[in-house]
């Protein structure tokens, strides 16, 4: 499978798009869960300036009928949105420090791609 290509402006992010550019909550849960504060940082601060112009671009589109070429900005905008308090709240620990375990609780939605919009995918 071929990692996505993002759309023109954006290209200083593809390093990020293979490991951060997941459809599922779920699947950023357990991204977030597993790395490191420096690869949290990381993310968090290559996406930061870009954040902006991400949601922008995105927003040209209603929810739920975002393009294929649209999809993988998405999905890192939602990696930063899940992973920005870790770094400015939690200093980089990538689980919520003091607080029940996270895996207990469990989304309704948390296995649907979520650039559906909360409809199913075709």
């Amino acid at each position: 499978m071929a990692i996505p290509v993002l759309p023109a402006g954006f290209e200083a992010l593809s390093p990020f798009v293979e490991e951060w550019a997941l459809d599922t909550q779920d699947e950023r849960y357990a991204k977030r869960a597993r790395v490191n504060e420096a690869e949290l940082r990381a993310f968090y601060e290559a996406v930061l300036p870009y954040l902006e112009a991400i949601l922008a671009e995105v927003d040209r589109f209603p929810l739920g009928q975002l393009p294929e070429s649209h999809r993988a900005l998405y999905a890192l905008a939602l990696s930063m949105a899940e992973i920005a308090p870790h770094v400015e709240l939690y200093r980089g620990n990538p689980l919520v420090p003091f607080a029940f375990e996270e895996a207990r609780f469990k989304s309704d939605h948390g296995a649907q791609p979520t650039w559906t919009g909360g409809r199913p995918s075709k």
